[in-house]
């Protein structure tokens, strides 16, 4: 069964959360996921809430940005909400906008380094083990968590680039994709993260989260192709859904069928209604998707 959730985005304030995350739980939705896009909410302050304010519901981040955070400080913060919140929380790390990064004075010169060096850390911090290593990035000395998660959990990673997806493969558990991402783009990830996992040795599950940019009521296909034109996707074409929940769930689909284990609505940056659009996710589409 494919996995369906929604983006909560950060464009609207964060008092906003409280009310979309219980609203998510009482209407069913499976995963509510949140960005930490700079400079706006903090993903792990914001994840933490919306786990609080509710009962079911799996709350998703997607993306920590590696060069922000000290990967001791994540394994630690991760480690408090799955043991907090068991089963609840989804966690990713990536690269993060390197304009941003610059902005703040922590752009690297290799993200990919960064990004191997920050998932072996965290891996290992949150399996438990005691760890010492100096990388490039990461140093830690005879580091440890006391409260590790009591079960494994994955930790995902996400990427677009060839050799992004190839250590998404290798060294997470599962892979974010972005919007930008058609059915055939998620054939060709599978197939780089596959050669990831083969080239480390895995047989493991690792699960494929892809963001769906989606659209429905009033100006639905204007909103979409507004928001895809002017990130200069406006001709690449099997991007996108618009219009009621047989042309969403239709979509939903075909990325399913490419190998998404999850798809995850992203409303446009514009969305009029956030309560409404959690709704048609739960409601509506959940229903037209095996």
């Amino acid at each position: 069964m494919t996995t369906l959730g929604a983006v909560l985005r950060p464009q609207l304030p964060p008092e906003r959360l409280r009310d979309v995350a219980r609203l998510a739980d009482d209407v069913g939705l499976e995963e509510l996921w949140l960005w930490e896009d700079c400079f706006r909410e903090g993903g792990i302050s914001a994840a933490a809430a919306a786990l609080a304010w509710t009962e079911r519901l799996r709350v998703g981040v997607g993306l920590l940005p590696v060069p922000l955070r000290n990967v001791a400080l994540v394994a630690m913060e991760a480690a408090t909400l799955h043991r907090m919140f068991p089963g609840r929380a989804v966690l990713g790390v990536g690269h993060g906008v390197q304009e941003w990064m610059g902005q703040v004075g922590a752009r690297p010169e290799s993200p990919l380094t960064l990004l191997r060096e920050h998932l072996d850390a965290l891996r290992a911090l949150l399996r438990g083990e005691r760890l010492s290593t100096r990388g490039r990035y990461v140093t830690l000395d005879d580091v440890a968590l006391d409260w590790p998660p009591a079960v494994p959990v994955p930790v995902l990673a996400g990427a677009t680039g060839p050799r992004t997806l190839r250590l998404a493969g290798e060294a997470a558990d599962g892979t974010v994709l972005t919007s930008s991402t058609t059915p055939d783009g998620v054939r060709r990830a599978r197939r780089l993260i596959d050669e990831g996992r083969a080239s480390a040795g895995r047989s493991d599950p690792h699960r494929v989260v892809v963001y769906l940019l989606t659209a429905t009521g009033p100006g639905a296909e204007a909103r979409l192709r507004a928001e895809f034109e002017a990130e200069g996707l406006g001709s690449v074409p099997d991007l996108g859904a618009a219009g009621d929940a047989g042309a969403v769930a239709a979509a939903v689909r075909r990325l399913a069928d490419a190998g998404a284990d999850a798809v995850i609505l992203q409303p446009t940056g514009d969305e009029p209604d956030p309560e409404g659009f959690v709704r048609f996710a739960a409601g509506e589409v959940r229903a037209l998707v095996p």
